[in-house]
């Protein structure tokens, strides 16, 4: 099917000041330059606001993402999943059209959305409350004939019990998703033969149809007020930063060329609210966090320091470690390639040079507690140097030789993260 954008548009778009925020909230998940990558999410809500997806908000979306026109015209009318024209204000109504269900009956349901919405598909019925098409497979063949309605899957349809669920909707009730049959999901409709532990635990529907009745959005737009607006990784330096530094004291930085650097970092927070705001593996940190994991030494200009790691306690435990000595820069302008580490791959190796760690010779003369400090302040990956025991094979490296895991990642040569 030829899919092009409705001949009528609105003069503009704008998300809500609470879906706006939601939108700028999802972007922040994905790493500097695939901030493209949220082009899904962000048009499914701005139909999810609207019922539809307008040129306008297509438009507004990909500038938001900093994306051409074109890119987003080409994912919005790609995916069924998106319409494109104006729907029903109460509900659009996709019918599947595919082998299982068109055997089982469901010609006859587009039939009944003929009769009582319109007669050709992605018209409004004439109270402009519903419209209806037919999609091919929905993948729920095992309750055909079936049907999605905004966003739930109605199965084992009948053409009465179609004609009930359009007049329920239209009198502004929310009928119960799922088999309309009685069957709780996909067992045989006379009931279990085997597994008749199944009903042991199950909630009052299944999982899917559970989810729908809680959350209780079928067929309403979304303004964003419905929904958690901050992701967990939000106000995690905020919370992190808290604690103020302890107060440094002299340290004999390690031979070099050039003068090393020492900055503590204070523990991070115990609460349960911060553990759960530690950014995922993958996502992009914020700046507030990537500025104190490089220690207040790299700001512009500012000049070196010689500081020294908090004592570890008494009981020879670390905590969160002491941050190592760091290097403004790599010494003769060329850094040790750290991904010959095993578990190091370039973000972790990116990550590293951030924060002024540039040369086998830095890890191989790391503390436990320095460690320590590693497995807890590199974002995302948390543990890595001692489960991958960097410091020994940053050891052998340093002296010129090969270790037995770079040497192995080398020939897988991949250094994934």
């Amino acid at each position: 099917m030829l899919r092009r954008l409705h001949p009528d548009q609105p003069e503009s778009f704008a998300f809500t000041s609470a879906n706006q925020a939601w939108a700028e909230a999802q972007i922040t998940k994905y790493p500097e330059g695939r901030q493209a990558s949220a082009i899904i999410l962000l048009l499914w809500r701005a139909q999810e606001q609207e019922g539809w997806l307008s040129r306008p908000a297509i438009e507004h979306v990909s500038e938001m993402l900093g994306l051409a026109f074109i890119r987003g015209l080409e994912v919005a009318s790609f995916y069924f999943m998106f319409q494109l024209q104006p729907v029903g204000s109460v509900a659009h109504i996709q019918v599947c059209g595919t082998t299982s269900c068109m055997i089982c009956g469901a010609e006859d349901l587009m039939a009944v959305c003929k009769e009582k919405i319109a007669a050709r598909p992605h018209e409004l019925s004439a109270d402009g409350k519903f419209s209806w098409e037919e999609v091919e497979c929905l993948g729920s063949c095992a309750n055909a004939p079936m049907a999605q309605i905004g966003k739930d899957y109605y199965e084992d349809l009948t053409t009465d019990r179609m004609g009930e669920i359009i007049e329920e909707l239209s009198a502004g009730r929310v009928p119960t998703p799922g088999p309309q049959n009685g069957r709780y999901a996909s067992e045989p409709l006379s009931g279990l033969t085997s597994l008749t532990g199944y009903d042991s635990g199950k909630t009052q529907y299944n999982a899917s149809v559970q989810l729908a009745k809680d959350i209780g959005d079928t067929v309403k737009r979304i303004d964003g007020t419905e929904v958690p607006l901050v992701t967990p990784w939000q106000d995690k330096a905020a919370n992190a930063s808290t604690k103020p530094p302890a107060k440094p004291k002299t340290r004999t930085a390690p031979s070099a060329p050039v003068t090393e650097t020492k900055a503590e970092v204070a523990p991070a927070p115990a609460s349960e609210d911060a553990s759960r705001a530690k950014p995922k593996r993958g996502k992009t940190a914020p700046a507030e966090q990537t500025d104190a994991m490089k220690g207040e030494n790299h700001a512009a200009g500012a000049a070196p320091k010689t500081d020294t790691p908090a004592e570890a306690p008494e009981d020879g435990t670390t905590g969160s470690g002491s941050k190592p000595v760091t290097l403004d820069a790599p010494r003769d302008a060329r850094a040790d390639d750290l991904k010959s580490i095993k578990g190091i791959g370039p973000k972790l190796e990116a990550m590293l040079h951030d924060s002024g760690i540039y040369h086998h010779d830095q890890i191989a003369a790391w503390t436990d507690a320095e460690v320590a400090w590693a497995d807890q302040n590199l974002a995302g990956f948390k543990g890595r140097a001692s489960r991958d025991g960097w410091v020994d094979q940053a050891r052998k490296l340093a002296a010129g030789a090969e270790s037995k895991d770079s040497t192995r990642a080398k020939k897988d040569g991949n250094h994934k993260e």
